[in-house]
């Protein structure tokens, strides 16, 4: 994301998605060695993520708890702590209800974003989504701190 002077643009977007035929150890290991990649070629100065939400499926919610614990390593290899957000504060900072559906959600960060909906996959739009809440939280903590 950029920031200047109010508007906010992305600057590119996607999903990494390693093959789900490949042993686990591998995939998050495909996920690391991404990420490292994009935080090399772009050089971030701050990293957000999303918690994991609770899950009807355990299983989904320690696959999604895994690949979470793989962006905070490589965000701390890069020297940086990662600010980490609950499920219903990014959609209530996106959409200003914590209880939005990801259509919503998507929706609401390709308007705020001048994107076409068509050009986001929902994932992409999750990651957004958490990258604007952060940039408002942060804002917001700045201008608390002017007193």
């Amino acid at each position: 994301m950029e920031e200047a002077e109010g508007e906010i643009a992305a600057l590119t977007w996607g999903v990494l998605a390693p093959g789900r035929r490949l042993p686990l150890g591998h995939r998050l290991h495909h996920i690391h060695t991404e990420l490292l990649k994009l935080m090399e070629r772009w050089e971030p100065t701050e990293v957000a993520v999303e918690e994991p939400f609770v899950s009807q499926n355990p299983r989904t919610a320690i696959a999604i708890g895994q690949a979470q614990a793989v962006a905070l390593i490589a965000a701390a290899s890069r020297g940086m702590d990662a600010a980490r957000y609950a499920p219903a504060e990014v959609k209530r900072a996106v959409t200003g209800y914590g209880g939005s559906s990801k259509d919503q959600v998507q929706r609401s960060v390709c308007m705020q974003l001048d994107i076409e909906e068509s050009d986001m996959a929902e994932d992409a739009a999750d990651a957004l989504a958490v990258a604007l809440c952060h940039i408002r939280a942060r804002t917001e903590k700045q201008i608390l701190a002017q007193g």
